[in-house]
């Protein structure tokens, strides 16, 4: 039975299980319940790790019919933070995300397929600094269920590697650094 998958994400959105129809999911952004995080080399020496703070996205499952679900996010790419103002700003610069001209970034899955027992790829557009490419998010469920306020939640993870200059991001940090790996932890909740 297919009882993982994600997505997010980015951005990085989600599924559940049990449900004899589709069940409706939002991403718990605003609890904190949910990251988009992203991890690259540093010059080929360390890692250099940050986080989008700002998104949302919402998601669908059937449990009997995983290849009916859906996942989609909104990101706001401003929201960057690698916890450090100053490689921040140039991260969203022209010379990387230009955020002023490409404010959010968004994915919409196309397709899930199933990869083993609780893990799916979840296919779909990502849409980056004004370029939309088919990415692939290798994802996982992590658990579901009651939640102590009345509610029912879902929660995955899930990994995707991009390269920088598929999405128009053309500044040369080195070989080491062509790409990027993003990191999503989401939960959701049932509406």
């Amino acid at each position: 039975m297919f009882k993982k998958i994600f997505a997010a994400l980015l951005l990085g959105s989600v599924l559940t299980t049990g449900a004899v129809s589709a069940a409706d999911y939002v991403i718990d952004q605003e609890g904190q319940h949910a990251f988009v995080n992203f991890k690259i080399s540093h010059l080929g020496y360390s890692w250099l790790y940050g986080t989008f703070k700002d998104f949302d996205g919402t998601f669908s499952y059937d449990a009997e019919q995983p290849e009916a679900s859906t996942v989609n996010v909104n990101l706001r790419t401003a929201s960057l933070d690698s916890n450090h103002a100053e490689r921040d700003k140039h991260l969203r610069s022209a010379d990387f995300l230009n955020t002023s001209k490409h404010p959010k970034a968004t994915f919409a899955s196309t397709k899930v397929v199933s990869t083993g027992e609780g893990a799916a790829d979840i296919v779909g557009d990502l849409t980056l600094n004004g370029v939309t490419k088919e990415i692939v998010i290798a994802a996982n469920f992590i658990g579901e269920g009651d939640d102590p306020w009345g509610g029912y939640r879902a929660g995955f993870e899930g990994t995707t590697t991009l390269q920088l200059a598929d999405f128009g991001i053309k500044a040369n940090l080195g070989p080491a650094s062509e790409s990027v790996e993003l990191i999503l932890s989401v939960e959701g909740v049932r509406k």
